[in-house]
């Protein structure tokens, strides 16, 4: 979940980890219950890493980048579809006919968003931002993750102010529910 260095260097491994995680969905057979607890672990991942960009990544790239408020606008609402998919995906077990048509779409929606943060956003950013800026950035997305909620909230606020204030106390929750429900741990 933390990885270190600069924001883009932080947020491009948590791509790297969520397209591993997708692979070992599709490697699988289709109603292996290995297939939920994976669901799970991308849910959680994918959750922090887009609590972690609202609360900073979009707000820096409104701030520096030239038309960074329709860049981070669209992000925003990148977010907002995959948010409804794992709120979908949440209730599904890998025999549901639902699952797979679910984990194909929120894998095609996932990709395309990564494709334009790596090849489009995160040039911006990098031509905009001191090194120490995104340095700066790469700890707070780090700090953010660490408190962000694990499970989709897709009626959370996405931009700060509020989601500053709420998320820490949402993730609380999700973890103390994680916790007694196991969910989340690895095999």
């Amino acid at each position: 979940m933390g990885h270190g260095g600069s924001v883009i260097e932080e947020l491009t491994s948590d791509h790297q980890e969520v397209a591993a995680l997708f692979a070992q969905i599709d490697n699988l057979a289709g109603a292996d219950p290995q297939r939920r607890e994976l669901a799970d672990r991308l849910t959680m991942e994918l959750v922090r890493h887009a609590v972690a960009e609202e609360q900073h990544l979009y707000p820096a790239v409104r701030r520096f980048v030239d038309d960074g408020d329709d860049l981070a606008d669209k992000e925003i609402a990148d977010h907002s579809e995959v948010e409804r998919l794992l709120k979908d995906l949440e209730g599904c077990q890998p025999d549901d006919e639902r699952f797979d048509g679910l984990i194909a779409q929120l894998k095609s929606t996932v990709m395309a968003h990564v494709a334009d943060e790596e090849d489009r956003l995160f040039p911006l950013l990098a031509e905009a931002c001191s090194a120490e800026a995104l340095n700066e950035l790469g700890e707070k997305v780090r700090r953010a993750k660490e408190t962000a909620p694990t499970r989709p909230h897709p009626a959370a606020p996405d931009t700060p102010p509020l989601n500053k204030l709420l998320a820490p106390g949402t993730g609380m929750v999700d973890r103390v529910r994680d916790m007694f429900t196991g969910r989340g741990k690895k095999g």
